[in-house]
């Protein structure tokens, strides 16, 4: 099993809406991103962990976990025209772009800022601190421990 921080904007998913989707999930689509997209396509597996990170909002930072209900898929909306994630270049033989459907776990007592975890030298090294913009991005065992006791 592997841990994964997805970032997203509370305005377009938030963990209340994964929340919200109930054992059957949410799909997490729309990735645009060529990294991102490797790490789904080639590395998150059914039963990884998720940590939810809030981007673009008030109080930025982790606000909860889910889990992954199977492995990444293509991106049905790179095929849809009318989507604003669809890509001319994709090909049902081709695909360029993956998703993964994922369930809530838990809700975090408190958000665990952005600001303090630069602050923290027992997370120096996450990803999310030497490359923050990516949106979906690899945590470590004991970086997932760390954050969640």
């Amino acid at each position: 099993m592997r841990y994964w921080l997805f970032k997203t904007e509370p305005d377009d998913i938030s963990l209340d809406d994964i929340r919200a989707a109930g054992k059957k999930g949410i799909r997490w689509d729309g990735i645009r991103n060529y990294q991102a997209r490797n790490f789904l396509r080639d590395q998150v597996r059914k039963g990884d962990g998720v940590l939810i990170y809030h981007s673009q909002c008030k109080q930025v930072g982790i606000v909860g976990t889910a889990r992954t209900l199977g492995d990444s898929y293509p991106d049905p909306a790179q095929f849809d025209p009318q989507s604003p994630y669809f890509d001319p270049k994709a090909t049902p033989d081709s695909p360029r772009w993956y998703c993964v459907d994922i369930a809530f776990e838990q809700a975090l007592p408190t958000t665990i800022s952005l600001a303090s975890i630069k602050q923290d030298p027992a997370l120096s090294d996450m990803v999310l601190v030497k490359q923050g913009r990516l949106s979906v991005q690899p945590v470590t065992d004991a970086e997932w421990r760390y954050l969640l006791s």
